[in-house]
């Protein structure tokens, strides 16, 4: 992780835990983080989580009960950066993102790229819950 960028998870993670301390949800904490951070959705409820690439690579692939074919750190950036460059994440890693974030699939994209998924897959990043089959959120 570069020194800018880690330097701007430590700032987030700080901010993060008192916003917690608070009372704010993740999704609130996303909020008041773009208003500092000029990132995307994913990258800011990365960060509002605290949790840094590898963290997040590694929860997925627990979620996704995988050894490491799943989702690479590069691949996280990748889709960190779309639209403006990068790849779009799929459905089912938006699915699985939403879980280890603690929020909605739709709020992990910026509000124009939602359209450039078929419509029957904007229904369902609308309306896919962050839970997993025995009804517990989080997962980490």
């Amino acid at each position: 992780m570069s020194g800018t960028g880690y330097q701007t998870l430590l700032d987030c993670r700080r901010r993060s835990r008192y916003l917690r301390q608070h009372g704010f949800t993740t999704d609130q904490i996303a909020v008041i983080l773009a208003l500092d951070h000029p990132a995307t959705p994913l990258r800011l409820y990365r960060y509002a989580t605290g949790l840094t690439a590898t963290q997040t690579v590694d929860a997925f692939h627990r979620l996704a009960e995988t050894n490491g074919a799943g989702l690479r750190e590069s691949r996280l950036y990748d889709y960190e950066n779309w639209p403006r460059t990068g790849r779009r994440p799929s459905i089912f890693t938006l699915r699985l993102l939403a879980r280890i974030y603690d929020t909605y699939p739709v709020r992990l994209l910026p509000v124009d790229a939602l359209a450039t998924y078929m419509k029957r897959d904007q229904h369902s990043i609308r309306f896919l819950e962050c839970t997993d089959s025995s009804g517990d959120t989080p997962i980490r």
